[in-house]
């Protein structure tokens, strides 16, 4: 059995950020990371896990920080009053926790009622009788806040349950993944896919969710522009209005994801392929096009 079983914390993470990082979790943390759900020495040592790290995770690290937090600003506005019973959805969503119950004073022998008060025993006698009271108690407690299962628990939980109630990133990926534009439109119940050709090779898969007014395209296969151009994409507005740039993809761009907002109003998405930099409107032919209505 892997000793870290009976540790694990919410998301598969154990009581140690070293053994999260030697397990290839570094990802995995960025959002705890960015949310400041880590000590003075995690922080520390999962910043020096990141500076020996390839440039490739090191970028993906970063974006996933970056993305956490400019989700979490964006979803949290200083000015409005926070929403009814916004604690007991906190406290509700955090792990259970054991609570601590009032200790029990046991009465030495020959000290209860009607009895005659013992002496104390000299020091260093064999026979005195262990006090369990109220001072054994509290050491106790003070060794179990000690213990770094606790308070991981204890930043883990908090910091997801307080962003679940605000909306916004999750801490890790199994809140992440719920609170991502992408993940949202590609989890959503009335997400839709349609495929099309991309001239020149290749096809563009477009997950379309009329309920998140999103799309997701990914490109596959589609080879990279033309030395000095770019893939544009467009909105083309149902009321027959000049379409609505939605972004450049370069030749790196094209491995990634593209979310575009605001469907709703359009008809379709056209991509075109324009100089560098991009261009105010479309210059047709479009090298893929796919309906966004039903």
């Amino acid at each position: 059995m892997n000793p870290h079983d009976n540790s694990r914390l919410p998301g598969g993470f154990t009581a140690e950020i070293a053994t999260d990082l030697a397990s290839g979790r570094l990802l995995d943390l960025a959002e705890v990371y960015a949310l400041n759900a880590v000590d003075d020495a995690e922080r520390a040592a999962i910043e020096q896990f990141l500076a020996a790290a390839p440039a490739a995770d090191q970028d993906a690290f970063n974006e996933r920080v970056r993305q956490a937090r400019e989700t979490l600003a964006a979803s949290f506005t200083a000015e409005e009053e926070p929403p009814p019973a916004l604690l007991d959805r906190i406290m509700s969503s955090l792990p259970a926790q054991t609570s601590l119950q009032s200790p029990v004073v046991v009465p030495l022998p020959g000290t209860g009622p009607g009895t005659a008060p013992v002496m104390p025993h000299p020091v260093g006698d064999s026979s005195a009788v262990p006090a369990t009271d109220e001072l054994g108690a509290a050491r106790k407690r003070r060794e179990d806040r000690r213990r770094p299962q606790g308070m991981r628990n204890w930043l883990v939980g908090i910091a997801a349950a307080a962003v679940i109630a605000l909306g916004g990133v999750g801490v890790g990926a199994y809140v992440a993944n719920q609170n991502d534009p992408l993940n949202q439109v590609m989890q959503a119940s009335d997400v839709r896919q349609a495929t099309v050709q991309v001239s020149g090779g290749g096809t563009a898969t477009v997950s379309i969710s009329p309920s998140r007014d999103a799309a997701v395209v990914k490109m596959n296969g589609v080879p990279a522009p033309p030395a000095g151009k770019v893939y544009q994409m467009w909105l083309i507005p149902k009321d027959g209005s000049a379409p609505i740039s939605q972004g450049l993809m370069d030749a790196k761009a094209l491995a990634k994801p593209a979310v575009v907002k605001g469907i709703g109003s359009a008809a379709a998405l056209g991509i075109t392929v324009e100089p560098e930099g991009g261009s105010a409107s479309p210059t047709l032919p479009t090298v893929a096009a796919a309906p966004l209505n039903a």
